[in-house]
C-alpha cells in the first residue's frame, strides 16, 4: 500500500500548479518536528503543502504525502504507519486532511515521542482546535493559519509581480513611498473590484462558476466541518443556515441576541454558540468591545471576506460594506480588530481607523488622538490618511 501512496504522491506534484508563493512559507520554523497548517475549505491548504514538498524535497520519496480521507486508515492506525515510512527510510510524513482521522492528537504525540528522527506536518480545519486544551498535544505542535490570498498576492497572480509585505508600523510610517512605489509599477485599483468580487479564494483560477463553487464550499463547512467538529446534530443545519444568512444581508451589523434568537428560532446561548462556530469557521468575523469572553456577545458581526457577500447575500452589496469587510479581513489576519465607538475599527487596542471617503476635517477622537483613515480610491494618501488598498499588503 505504500507504493500505492507514492504513486499518488508523485502524480500530485506532476501536475502542481502554483501561482504564487504564499506568505505563510516564509513563516513558518520548517525544522520543527510537528507543524500544523490549519485553514478553512478552499484557501489552498493541499497545494501549500504540495509547494513545500516540491521546493524542499522534489521527487525524493524521503517525503511522503497522504490524505487522511483515504478509507485506508480505517483499517490501519496512523502511528503504525508513521513507523513504518520512517523504518523504510521516510523523514517527512505530510498529512491532509486529518481531522477525518479519529485520535488524530494522540496519534501525532506518539509518533513525536517515539520517532523522533520524523517530522510530521499536517493540515486540516480550524475548528478541529477550536476549544481544545491538550497539553499533551500543544506543548509539541507548532500550529499555523493559512488564510485566502492577500490583496497583494492576488497582484502578484494577476500581474506577475513581486511584492513584499509590509509590517504595520512600517505602513503607518511609510505609506506615501510604499504606495508610490508600488502605483509606479501597476494600477492596484483596476484589480481592487475583482479581488473583492472573488480574489480571496484560490479557486477564482478555475475555469468555472466561482460564486456557485463558493456555495458549495461554504455548504461544505456548514454541513461537515462545523456540524462534525462541533458535534452539531444535522437537523440543526437550517438554524445555522438562516443566521449565517441573516449576517450576511445585514453586516456589518451589532447583533441583538434576543431578535436573533426569535428569528432563528433557538435559544440565545445557541445563537453565542452559533456565532462562535462559524468564526472559527472563517466565515465571519466577530468584533468586541474590550477583550473577548467565552459568553460574551460580540459587538459587532461582518462576513469574513468580501467575496462572501456576493455568495451568500447575493443582490447589491454596497461599496461601504465591501471596504469595511476588506480592512478587516487584510489586517485581522495578523492583528487584533477590536469595536470601538469612536471609530470605525480600534487596532492593537491603539490605533483608531476609519473607512470611508475623505474627511474635512480629520476627525479625533479626543485632545491627543488623531483617527486614521483608509481612505477609498485613492492611489497614494497623505499624513493620517492612508490607501484602502494598501492595508492588503500587511504582514
Amino acid at each position: 500500500m505504500m507504493q500505492a501512496f507514492f504513486r499518488t504522491h508523485k502524480y500530485l506534484l506532476e501536475h502542481l500548479n502554483v501561482s504564487v508563493r504564499r506568505g505563510l512559507m516564509d513563516d513558518i520554523n520548517w525544522d520543527d518536528r510537528l507543524i500544523g497548517v490549519v485553514g478553512t475549505r478552499g484557501v489552498g491548504k493541499t497545494t501549500f503543502l504540495l509547494d513545500y514538498i516540491a521546493q524542499t524535497y522534489g521527487s525524493d520519496k524521503v517525503c511522503l504525502y497522504v490524505n487522511l480521507n483515504n478509507l485506508y486508515f480505517s483499517s490501519r492506525s496512523l502511528s503504525s504507519f508513521a513507523d513504518e515510512f520512517q523504518k523504510t527510510g521516510g523523514k517527512t510524513l505530510v498529512l491532509d486532511q486529518i481531522f477525518k482521522y479519529p485520535g488524530w492528537e494522540d496519534e501525532l504525540v506518539w509518533c513525536y515521542d517515539n520517532l523522533p528522527d520524523l517530522k510530521i506536518i499536517f493540515s486540516g480545519s480550524p475548528l478541529m482546535l477550536a476549544d481544545k486544551e491538550v497539553a499533551h498535544f500543544n506543548k509539541r505542535a507548532h500550529i499555523y493559519h493559512l488564510e485566502g490570498y492577500s490583496f497583494r498576492e492576488y497582484l502578484n497572480i494577476e500581474t506577475g509581480s513581486d511584492f513584499k509585505r509590509f509590517a504595520l508600523n512600517d505602513l503607518l510610517q511609510n505609506h506615501v513611498a510604499i504606495a508610490t512605489d508600488i502605483v509606479d509599477k501597476i494600477k492596484p485599483l483596476a484589480y481592487f473590484t475583482d479581488y473583492l468580487h472573488h480574489g480571496y479564494y484560490p479557486f477564482f483560477q478555475e475555469k468555472s462558476n466561482f460564486l456557485e463553487n463558493l456555495l458549495k464550499n461554504i455548504n461544505l463547512i456548514l454541513e461537515i466541518d462545523i456540524s462534525y467538529l462541533q458535534q452539531i446534530e444535522l437537523k440543526y443545519l437550517p438554524k445555522l443556515r438562516k443566521l449565517l444568512y441573516i449576517i450576511a444581508c445585514a453586516s456589518p451589523f451589532q447583533p441583538n441576541v434576543s431578535r436573533l434568537s426569535n428569528e432563528v428560532a433557538t435559544s440565545r446561548a445557541t445563537i453565542i454558540n452559533y456565532l462562535k462556530y462559524l468564526n472559527q469557521a472563517s466565515l465571519i468575523h466577530l468584533l468586541y468591545e474590550g477583550e473577548p469572553e467565552p459568553l460574551k456577545k460580540p459587538a459587532e458581526v461582518y462576513l469574513q471576506n468580501p467575496n462572501l457577500s456576493f455568495s451568500v447575500a447575493r443582490g447589491e452589496v454596497p461599496l461601504e460594506v465591501l471596504h469595511k469587510t476588506f480592512f478587516c479581513n487584510q489586517v485581522g489576519y495578523r492583528h487584533k480588530v477590536g469595536y470601538s465607538r469612536k471609530a470605525d475599527f480600534l487596532i492593537e487596542d491603539q490605533y483608531l481607523f476609519n473607512v470611508g471617503a475623505h474627511p474635512d476635517p480629520p476627525v479625533r477622537a479626543n485632545k491627543s488622538q488623531l483617527t486614521w483613515l483608509a481612505s477609498e480610491m485613492e492611489e497614494i494618501g497623505k499624513g493620517h490618511e492612508i490607501p484602502l488598498w494598501l492595508f492588503g499588503f500587511l504582514d
